[in-house]
């Protein structure tokens, strides 16, 4: 299992938008969403809202089984989910999910877990 985590801008007046989006659209089709992780091989999926001098930033934890089978899957797939999730991350992100992903997405510079 992998773990993928990276921050993604959020454009101007897009933040309200970008903390209701899993709560609105993935709750009204929670199982077209569980359908699309399962097929990116997602199987933990966390985001966050930071709010930053320099603007909002989208902060996003996942579990993947494979990384680059997992941003294949979402920037190829044709599911109406998938396209309207690549609609949204363009609307409120700017980024195009169907060009390749900038890698690597993040560096992991510190991890340490604590004895019981």
């Amino acid at each position: 299992m992998a773990i993928v985590a990276f921050a993604l801008p959020i454009l101007p007046g897009k933040s309200e938008k970008d903390r209701s989006y899993f709560q609105d659209i993935v709750e009204a089709h929670r199982s077209e969403y569980e359908a699309s992780r399962k097929r990116a091989g997602i199987t933990k999926e966390m985001t966050w809202l930071q709010h930053t001098p320099k603007g909002d930033l989208g902060i996003v934890y996942l579990e993947v089984e494979n990384p680059k089978r997992m941003f294949q899957a979402l920037a190829t797939s044709q599911e109406r989910f998938d396209v309207l999730f690549r609609e949204y991350v363009m609307d409120v992100h700017g980024v195009d999910l169907t060009q390749q992903m900038p890698g690597p997405l993040s560096e992991l510079t510190f991890a340490n877990q604590l004895p019981s």
